[in-house]
């Protein structure tokens, strides 16, 4: 018989009753970490995200509460209660422990949103395995950098996605296992992979979780910088709190509400907010295979009478596009809050918010380091529209200038910077411990953004104080996409930067000078984005190409990508004193 989720979600008048954060200012000021842990459960001084988002839920009152409802590419539906996951989770974390991992080794996760993967994901956390996931649009070339920066040891991925992993493989000498999840697709399983449903068919369910602490690795996302290769940003099982926290606070989880988070798992927001808060919390969510379409998203929202939804710019512009009269033909009177995160939300995103859904548009801020939201919009305080809110109780969020002193002054703009120790905070960059200490200064974590404060404590984003460009949320690296051009043979030298668009935020653009004897043809031009796609996916390639006579530099050699971005936006070039002689 099927779920009547309207009867789980009930009436959403019901649901409008106070927010969880009611008086703002009073939990800032009595704010204690340890009363949060108190409401966790660590028996016999157990910390495991596993357990607090599946196991903690499965022996008691939620054990046959939905925890999460999987739409398919076609629309098929799949519920799984908490028991269900952690019956799942178990026999995943014993079949893993079969093939040879064990606490400690990085596993990686290569796939699109099918049930498999999250059971994987947590089998690997209850192992005390470091889970990597990635996204699915990547190239080969990003994933190789990535498993061999972290020496992955293991790959879970899908038969569409194996092509992928078989052009890097044996370039990765720590890479031992790859199992295939082949259960929902037809796959010739080669000798040297491992069948996921073969795995699982002899898995018991019967599994005591790895005695990990709040220390233990938990989860590595990869995340991009200016001038370097992709940064494994580790975690640990302590960041769990931070998750169940702001879930509570800033998503304002209630026991009847549908959730759902439209972030892909290879992002940080697809793990902390699609996977730790809203089970953390014990929330039913719904995850869908599909990807964007107004039309289905609208429909994903009245099938399943979605109250509490966590999206990202980019999709409300595009959502926006559509026009507000696409979401007014359908019934999404369950929704009762409103999220975005991956970049700033314009201030119009906020207030379309109102035209379409009756709803305003709530922006939070944070990032891969920071592990979970930082600055946020809450439901019982204004919103201005533009500004990313105020500091999450327990965050020391601050504007700073050069020296690492707080200024005080409103709209004063400096550098967004945040005092360590929260629960959250990752741990390392993996192998790269000096960028690591390069973050922390002065008694600060860097974020590397600009910002301002006004008088009320709401912050305001101003932009980046390095080259990483952002696409649609994610953060693409410009020495990664500089790097796979030049191996192009026709290319000499690459310059990359962020080109602002409407619609993504910015879209990569690539500068190429071409060696002697190459000239621009538009078979050139199409085989250079063909050559950027293969190795580095959709996600990561350049939007735009365009050959140029001589890439500015400055007289040590280094390529000032600032003069390509001023030159293309037509924008004062400003200091040019260091720039190489023609």
């Amino acid at each position: 018989m099927a779920t009547d989720y309207a009867e789980i979600a009930k009436d959403v008048s019901a649901l409008k009753a106070p927010p969880n954060l009611a008086d703002y200012a009073d939990l800032r000021s009595s704010w204690n970490w340890d009363e949060i842990w108190a409401e966790l459960d660590t028996p016999d001084g157990l910390v495991n995200q596993g357990h607090e988002c599946i196991d903690r839920h499965a022996t008691g009152a939620r054990a046959n509460k939905l925890a999460m409802i999987w739409q398919s590419q076609d629309l098929a539906v799949e519920e799984y209660t908490f028991a269900d996951l952690k019956r799942e989770t178990d026999r995943a974390a014993n079949a893993l422990r079969s093939v040879g991992i064990e606490k400690g080794d990085r596993v990686f996760f290569l796939s699109d949103r099918i049930p498999e993967l999250y059971f994987a994901f947590f089998g690997a956390l209850k192992l005390g395995a470091l889970a990597a996931p990635l996204f699915s649009a990547f190239g080969p070339e990003p994933i190789a950098e990535r498993v061999g920066r972290a020496d992955g040891k293991a790959m879970v991925t899908t038969p569409k996605l194996l092509s992928k992993v078989d052009a890097i493989r044996d370039d990765l000498p720590s890479l031992e296992t790859v199992i295939i999840m082949d259960g929902r697709e037809e796959h010739e399983l080669a000798d040297r992979d491992i069948s996921w449903s073969a795995l699982i068919a002899d898995a018991s369910d019967d599994f005591e979780i790895e005695k990990t602490g709040s220390e233990d690795w938990s989860v590595m996302h990869f995340t991009s910088g200016t001038t370097g290769l992709p940064k494994g940003a580790a975690h640990v099982h302590n960041t769990v709190v931070s998750h169940y926290a702001t879930g509570k606070y800033v998503m304002d989880f209630q026991e009847e509400d549908i959730y759902w988070c439209t972030a892909d798992p290879g992002w940080v927001t697809g793990t902390s907010y699609g996977m730790f808060a809203p089970w953390s919390n014990g929330v039913t969510q719904v995850i869908d295979e599909g990807g964007f379409g107004a039309r289905r998203w609208y429909e994903t929202i009245t099938r399943f009478k979605v109250t509490v939804w966590y999206t990202a710019p980019t999709a409300i512009r595009l959502l926006m596009r559509s026009g507000a009269d696409t979401a007014r033909e359908h019934d999404l009177s369950s929704l009762r809050y409103v999220m975005s995160v991956g970049e700033p939300l314009n201030p119009e995103g906020v207030v379309w918010g109102l035209d379409a859904f009756d709803l305003p548009i709530h922006d939070n801020w944070w990032q891969t380091e920071t592990g979970a939201i930082m600055i946020a919009n809450y439901p019982s305080m204004p919103i201005r529209p533009g500004s990313m809110g105020r500091p999450f109780p327990g965050i020391h969020a601050a504007i700073i200038d050069d020296e690492g002193n707080e200024m005080t002054e409103p709209m004063a703009e400096g550098q967004l910077a945040v005092r360590p120790g929260w629960p959250s905070m990752f741990r390392t960059y993996w192998n790269d411990q000096e960028r690591y200490d390069s973050r922390f200064q002065m008694g600060w974590y860097l974020t590397g953004d600009k910002a301002k404060r006004d008088a009320d404590g709401y912050f305001w984003f101003v932009g980046r104080d390095d080259d990483v460009i952002n696409t649609a949320g994610h953060l693409v690296s410009p020495f990664e996409v500089e790097s796979a051009l030049i191996e192009h043979e026709a290319v000499a030298e690459a310059g990359v930067i962020g080109k602002p668009d409407d619609l993504a935020m910015e879209v990569v653009k690539a500068f190429v000078t071409l060696n002697e004897g190459r000239e621009e043809t538009r078979e050139l031009m199409r085989d250079l984005n063909r050559h950027c796609r293969e190795r580095l996916g959709p996600a990561v390639a350049p939007r735009e190409i365009q050959v140029i006579e001589i890439l500015p530099k400055t007289r040590s050699g280094k390529i000032m990508r600032r003069l390509l971005k001023a030159r293309e936006l037509g924008l004062p070039e400003g200091d040019t004193s260091t720039l190489e002689d023609d």
